[in-house]
Formats: C-alpha cells, sequence, structure tokens
C-alpha cells in the first residue's frame, strides 16, 4: 500500500492521500457521502492498479477518514474543492475519474471544471442531485428547521447525518435538470437491486449527458454498494477496456 501523505489547499483544508505511480491517465478514486479512501472498491483498485502499473490516487474528503475537519462543517463545495485539489496538485496530466454514488456526483462536477484534464469518468451507482430527490419534504424541512438530520445507516452504527451546510450547498450544483457539458467517454454502473439510489436516475444521467460515448449497464441482483468479487471484477474490465483506448 501507497504511503499515507497529506495535501495541504485552500485556506489550511489539509486532506489525506495515497498515490501510486505509474503510466497514464492517471485514476482518481472519489469516495460516497460518509465513506473513505479505504473501502472496499477503491482499495481493489488500488491493488489492480499496482498490478497492471497504472498510476492511481485515492484521497478523503476534509472530514472524512484520515483528512482533518469537522465531518458536520462540510459542504459539497468544499469537497468539490478538495477534488479539484487533488486533480491539479497530485495527477500529472490526463486524469480518469472513478466515483462512487455522491462521488460520482462530484466527478461529473470536477469534469465540468477540469474538461481538459478529465478524459473519462466511470460512476458506480452515480447520484447526482440527491439532495433534491433523495429526501421527502418532511425531511427537508427537519433540515432547514433544526440544522440536521439523522437516519439510520445500513452500512454501520454511526447514523446517517444530512446538515443544512451540506444539503443547500448541494442545491447549489443541481445537474439533472438540463443538458450536462461532459463531452468525455462516461460509464455507468449500477444495481436494479439498489434501494438507496433509483437504477433509472442513471438512464436519464445518461440522457442528460452530451458526450456520445455513453455506456449505462445494469446489474439486476446488485445492490447500492456494488461490493461483491463480481461487481468489482466488472468494474475493473470497465476501467481497463477505457483505459485500453486512452
Amino acid at each position: 500500500m501507497s504511503e499515507l501523505e497529506i495535501l495541504e489547499h485552500g485556506g489550511g483544508r489539509r486532506i489525506a492521500f495515497r498515490r501510486r505511480p505509474g503510466s497514464g491517465p492517471t485514476l482518481l478514486f472519489l469516495p460516497g457521502y460518509m465513506s473513505d479512501m479505504d473501502g472496499g472498491k477503491a482499495i481493489a483498485l488500488d491493488a489492480w492498479a499496482g498490478g497492471a502499473g497504472r498510476a492511481m490516487v485515492r484521497f478523503d474528503y476534509g472530514g472524512c477518514g484520515a483528512s482533518e475537519g469537522d465531518f458536520a462543517a462540510q459542504g459539497l463545495d468544499d469537497w468539490l474543492g478538495d477534488t479539484l485539489a487533488a486533480i491539479d496538485r497530485l495527477v500529472d496530466g490526463p486524469v480518469l475519474l472513478v466515483g462512487s454514488s455522491m462521488g460520482g456526483w462530484l466527478m461529473l462536477l470536477a469534469a465540468l471544471a477540469r474538461p481538459e484534464q478529465v478524459v473519462g469518468v466511470i460512476g458506480i451507482a452515480p447520484a447526482p442531485d440527491f439532495t433534491s430527490w433523495g429526501f421527502s419534504d418532511e425531511e427537508k424541512r427537519i433540515i432547514r428547521d433544526n440544522g440536521r438530520l439523522e437516519q439510520p445507516s445500513p452500512y454501520g452504527d454511526e447514523p446517517y447525518v444530512t446538515t443544512r451546510t451540506f444539503w443547500e450547498s448541494g442545491e447549489r450544483h443541481l445537474l439533472l435538470g438540463g443538458r450536462i457539458a461532459v463531452d468525455c467517454p462516461v460509464r455507468l454502473l449500477h444495481g436494479q437491486a439498489d434501494t438507496d439510489v433509483p437504477w433509472r436516475n442513471s438512464l436519464l444521467l445518461a440522457e442528460r449527458l452530451r458526450s456520445a460515448d455513453v455506456q449505462t449497464i445494469l446489474i439486476k441482483d446488485g445492490d447500492h454498494r456494488l461490493s461483491r468479487d463480481q461487481d468489482i471484477a466488472l468494474l475493473i474490465r470497465t476501467v481497463d477496456g477505457l483505459l485500453e483506448h486512452m
């Protein structure tokens, strides 16, 4: 495993990262909400990159994993800033973004912000605009009035926390209402047994993207995490196949 390092950027933000040298384009993994760079998919992809001689960077958003900061104070703007800093400061040359769930939202925003450098994006159950469609009107009222919403998490003992800071920042970055000016190759992987992000959202996303090179792969029995051995094997085949044409 590559050494844990710290990148300082933008107003003293300090984010933890691991960087693997190799041939480009560099793979940059973007975790989901309340996740980090040591999740199963990120580690498996990093191990594959090592064996294939591919460059890869993993990092934690501010307030997550090994990075400094208060999670409750973070917004999507902050994490987009962390993502762009990773692209600008940790990647030499073109980059292929792999985004899981919320990371799939950030990968699209980053591709819009860095079109010259981002040469492809791969979304795993991508969740753009989830602050809009992912909460009921009553839940949105609680977030606005109380400043936070806590919900049981199916993935651990810690509750799933959404703050007003994050929710409001997400509402400033909605994408699915119109054309998304991303022109690079796009691959979207989505499980049809996903109970967190409706798989039809990936079909809508594919329709909204301006790129002509968009493929949506549906896994009938796949859940939201897509972290089974066969799911990870599909992810690696998708990454490898896209890199072969770059």
